[in-house]
């Protein structure tokens, strides 16, 4: 099966995935699965880093047998959610976009436990601990009081807001910050058109937003199971 297929397969719950190929097929399939273990296969360890593809396809039998066995380590990696108010909602491995679809300025109301501003930017992002290595990483090496990022397994995400703008009606200090277990950014459009949703970098694979909409982002109860 190839990665255009993921979304019209039907994965059974007794399945075991071999992911071949690249990190990010991993967090391509994650988000179709119920708990199947998925196991990375490296077929380029000299070009791919391996985060999440982490064993030479030769292993494959073997790792198998250890899971038939009950003997494979397997790592529960926290994944995030964004649900929508008319009952849309959108997993992801590494992280979730918020804002216009061109990434050009978005305006939207932001809240986080008592927290709230009206903001324009050109996005918002929430990383899982898996998601923490890359876009995210990246983003909080530019602060002057960088966010403390989770880990993958940990139920924590963190947001981070790209390049708030201040104006007579919009704030820039409620940018960046961790989502804290059960809690949920809460994200409300103000945009006509272009609002869009979309995770992992897969744009094509995007909700749109309309004004006045709702979107609440945290941690997912789905988790990635991931082997070795």
């Amino acid at each position: 099966m190839r990665r255009g297929d993921l979304d019209r397969f039907l994965f059974e719950p007794g399945d075991v995935v071999l992911a071949l190929g690249q990190d990010g097929l991993v967090a391509n399939v994650a988000k179709y699965l119920a708990g199947q273990p998925v196991i990375g296969l490296n077929p380029d360890p000299e070009r791919v880093p391996g985060v999440l593809v982490r064993h030479p396809p030769e292993a494959a039998a073997d790792l198998m047998a250890d899971l038939t066995r009950g003997s494979a380590r397997v790592q529960e990696r926290t994944m995030a959610r964004a649900s929508l108010d008319d009952g849309q909602e959108l997993l992801a491995l590494n992280e979730i976009f918020v804002g216009h679809a061109t990434h050009q300025s978005a305006r939207y109301t932001i809240a986080l436990g008592e927290r709230s501003e009206r903001q324009s930017s050109s996005g918002v992002i929430a990383t899982t601990g898996t998601g923490a290595t890359g876009w995210a990483a990246s983003i909080n090496r530019q602060l002057a009081s960088p966010v403390a990022l989770p880990g993958p397994a940990d139920r924590d995400l963190a947001f981070f807001v790209r390049e708030a703008w201040p104006s007579t009606a919009t704030s820039t200090t409620l940018t960046a910050g961790r989502i804290a277990g059960a809690q949920r950014l809460r994200i409300v459009c103000e945009l006509g058109e272009g609002g869009t949703v979309f995770g992992d970098g897969i744009e094509a694979d995007r909700v749109a937003v309309d004004w006045g909409q709702t979107i609440e982002i945290g941690a997912a109860s789905r988790t990635l199971r991931l082997v070795g």
